[in-house]
């Protein structure tokens, strides 16, 4: 799992050279709910994406390349801008916006949306906003609860039942809720590459397979 490109604007976005024959899986989610972290424990790397005190961090559209030990087969893990940190100015968040939208409405957007929540809290206005946007544009997505380790049962079983009202087509295994995911304990780690596997359209040859760390330089996230 290494850095293979980060764009800031709509026209390096056009303008990148990235191998866009590669299948694209997007992670998106607002401001501090802890994509970076996520990043991190999925590539086994501390600094594979730079975790911050103050949200919105993340400028840029980041393209993570995957390739799986033993196989030939890869796919790019595209980290989006945190979404929805008020204190940033409305012409940057707005900016934000335009790139992500310009990255997921184009000709090379990706296969799958996969969509970080808090799972402490019940669905969000604005998480809520993006399932309908993907629903809008034809985006299969994916939603992922992050912070589980700090998630009683209870809250579980409730982000369950409120996402199931919210989002009855989830495209989960069996379709039966979220993937709870904590970058602490790792629970959901290997259930989350699985589940990207599938949404780049990677068959798992090699069950145990999980990517190898890379050198790379480490980007500024949200």
């Amino acid at each position: 799992m290494e850095l293979a490109s980060t764009v800031y604007t709509i026209d390096q976005l056009h303008k990148a050279e990235i191998d866009w024959s590669l299948p694209q899986v997007a992670l998106a989610g607002r401001s501090n709910v802890g994509k970076s972290s996520c990043l991190n424990c999925l590539g086994n790397r501390k600094n594979l994406a730079r975790t911050s005190a103050t949200p919105g961090k993340t400028q840029s559209v980041n393209f993570f390349r995957i390739r799986f030990p033993g196989e030939d087969a890869a796919f790019h893990l595209v980290d989006l801008p945190g979404y929805g940190y008020a204190r940033r100015s409305k012409s940057e968040r707005d900016k934000w916006a335009a790139l992500m939208e310009a990255y997921l409405s184009g000709a090379r957007r990706p296969r799958t949306v996969v969509i970080l929540v808090d799972g402490r809290h019940p669905p969000q206005q604005l998480d809520v906003d993006l399932v309908d946007y993907c629903r809008a544009a034809g985006l299969d997505w994916l939603l992922v609860c992050t912070k589980a380790d700090k998630c009683s049962q209870k809250d579980k079983t409730a982000r369950l039942h409120e996402w199931r009202e919210v989002a009855p087509d989830m495209l989960l295994q069996d379709r039966t809720g979220p993937l709870f995911f904590s970058s602490v304990t790792r629970q959901g780690r290997d259930a989350l590459w699985r589940k990207l596997r599938e949404a780049a359209g990677v068959p798992e040859s090699v069950p145990a397979a999980m990517p190898e760390p890379a050198p790379g330089t480490a980007h500024q996230s949200s």
